[in-house]
């Protein structure tokens, strides 16, 4: 916040992906995902780096957490460098994915797959039978840099006497 004005917003949450965890841990309780992150543009230099680093160190005073991952969507030329300065560590790229391009719109591939109470939502039928027509289509994106951070975990003083 500058003043009233908010100036950013950040989003953990658990993976979105299916068998992230197993591939990158075998505490899936000790894993985060960065989900967005965004400030506007007039911020000063450097405001998204303090501002992940900000949060990163309230995380490792307040969580058991061992580690935070996060993608860079090259697909929207966003290449990780923010990671980088707040040293996350890149570990590769996801598969390229897809998404459904109907009306002019991006939609994830997600979509058609979104149920309320056990039954499509009428927007996923929609994009279902615009597929079948052919009036939706997909459309091949690039994979993603894979990021990660790892928490250094503090030693109790005590650790020395009690392990």
């Amino acid at each position: 916040m500058d003043g009233d004005t908010m100036i950013g917003a950040m989003v953990y949450g658990k993976i979105g992906m299916g068998g992230v965890e197993q591939k990158y841990t075998d505490n899936p309780d000790g894993l985060l995902e960065l989900k967005r992150l965004v400030c506007i543009d007039d911020t000063p230099k450097n405001t998204e780096s303090y501002f992940i680093g900000w949060t990163l160190r309230w995380l490792q005073r307040n969580t058991d957490l061992e580690m935070i991952i996060s993608y860079a969507d090259t697909t929207y030329g966003h290449e990780g460098v923010v990671y980088k300065a707040t040293n996350f560590k890149f570990v590769g790229e996801t598969q390229p994915g897809r998404v459904i391009m109907y009306n002019g719109v991006r939609y994830h591939d997600k979509t058609i797959r979104t149920k309320h109470n056990d039954e499509y939502k009428p927007f996923a039928v929609e994009i279902r039978k615009a597929l079948e027509s052919g009036e939706a289509t997909y459309v091949k994106t690039k994979a993603k840099n894979t990021y990660i951070y790892y928490f250094k975990k503090r030693k109790s003083k005590l650790s020395k006497w009690f392990g």
